[in-house]
């Protein structure tokens, strides 16, 4: 396992084992002027990837076409779109204590999204509240099928893990899981998952024990794609993790979201080739319609992240190309910001081997950014 990390243009490598260090630079690694020079380019052409077919060759660049659809209203997933948008939240209203953990008490609540009630998991911690009261993560989970998810099942150590270290953590079901009111429309071609998130942020900006201007976030898979879209939409929130996220561009995920056997990720659920391929037919391709594909594409914005990133993915991930961190770390030191990218070799889509580790990682992170 190895570790990347940037602080502007700078980066600096760490090879480490599940025994500890086994070798470190002594200072910053040198940087490859070749490498900071094409991402420089890239980021000054907003072109978050270069688009290749699922064969790997480089797509030419057609002549654009004049039967594609105009677009005089932003699509609802256009990041400046989206800016301008309102998410109020709520009041977060408890409806049930449920069992407590260790050092914190766990909640069964609800906000409001668009007027939709959405359910969450809500941990506060026990002991004296700090002056300003808690930070807080907005946990935004993977994709589960919404018939088959339960708000107090799955991801109970990754929150146990936050929640023990003094976080109140917000686990929202997203619209149409589990109790939550509303259509359950999927992350990567509707905006309505983007919202929830939005407005669970205001809303724990609005819960009394909560620091407002201490709210982080962490996103795994499809959770990890709304945690980047957050960062560059809104700007309070002050860091945020990615586990395995699906954090390539659009682009990317059209030509590069791909299973190690080459056949097409089961993540992506059904109506993904539906939306893709209908896109594709109103708005062109990316080589004939960048504007588009960029104006929906976090990665093109990544000059505005509200704050530092840490990317953890491991290289045996069936499911998500470790490659979409990787690409994404260069893109955010190129754009000046600052990331972290932790590499596992041989681990899966949630890192089970290295998890421990991962988790020191993650909570070493926020209390850099949020304590």
């Amino acid at each position: 396992m190895y570790r990347l990390i940037g602080l502007v243009l700078t980066f600096s490598v760490l090879l480490s084992g599940c025994g500890g260090v086994v070798a470190a630079e002594s200072g910053p690694a040198s940087v490859d002027p070749q490498l900071v020079e094409t991402a420089v380019s890239q980021l000054q052409a907003a072109i978050p990837t270069i688009a290749v077919t699922p064969g790997g060759d480089p797509t030419p660049s057609p002549t654009p076409v004049s039967s594609l659809t105009p677009t005089p209203t932003p699509h609802p997933l256009d990041i400046r779109a989206m800016r301008a948008g309102a998410y109020p939240g709520s009041e977060i209203i408890i409806e049930q204590e449920l069992e407590s953990g260790a050092n914190y008490r766990r909640y069964y609540a609800w906000y409001l999204s668009e007027g939709l009630k959405i359910y969450a998991l809500l941990t506060v911690p026990g002991g004296e509240m700090p002056a300003g009261g808690w930070p807080a993560i907005v946990f935004n989970h993977g994709y589960i099928p919404p018939t088959q998810y339960r708000t107090t099942e799955r991801y109970i150590a990754y929150v146990d893990w936050l929640a023990r270290s003094g976080y109140i953590v917000f686990r929202i079901d997203y619209r149409g899981h589990d109790r939550s009111e509303g259509s359950p429309s999927g992350a990567y071609s509707t905006p309505g998952y983007m919202i929830d998130v939005l407005n669970a942020v205001s809303s724990l900006q609005r819960f009394p024990q909560a620091n407002p201007e201490k709210i982080g976030m962490w996103g795994h898979s499809m959770g990890g794609y709304l945690t980047l879209r957050a960062m560059v939409i809104s700007d309070q929130v002050k860091a945020g993790v990615i586990w395995a996220g699906v954090v390539g561009s659009y682009p990317d995920l059209i030509y590069n979201w791909r299973r190690s056997s080459g056949d097409p990720t089961p993540t992506p659920r059904p109506g993904f080739s539906r939306w893709r391929d209908e896109w594709l037919q109103l708005y062109g391709t990316p080589e004939q319609n960048p504007a588009f594909w960029n104006s929906i594409s976090a990665n093109a914005f990544l000059a505005d992240l509200s704050g530092p990133v840490q990317l953890h993915h491991g290289t045996a991930d069936k499911d998500v190309p470790v490659e979409f961190s990787q690409t994404l770390f260069e893109q955010i030191l190129a754009a000046g910001r600052e990331a972290e990218l932790y590499i596992y070799e041989g681990d899966n889509h949630n890192i089970s081997n290295s998890f421990g580790a991962a988790m020191r990682r993650t909570i070493e992170f926020f209390d850099r950014y949020l304590k």
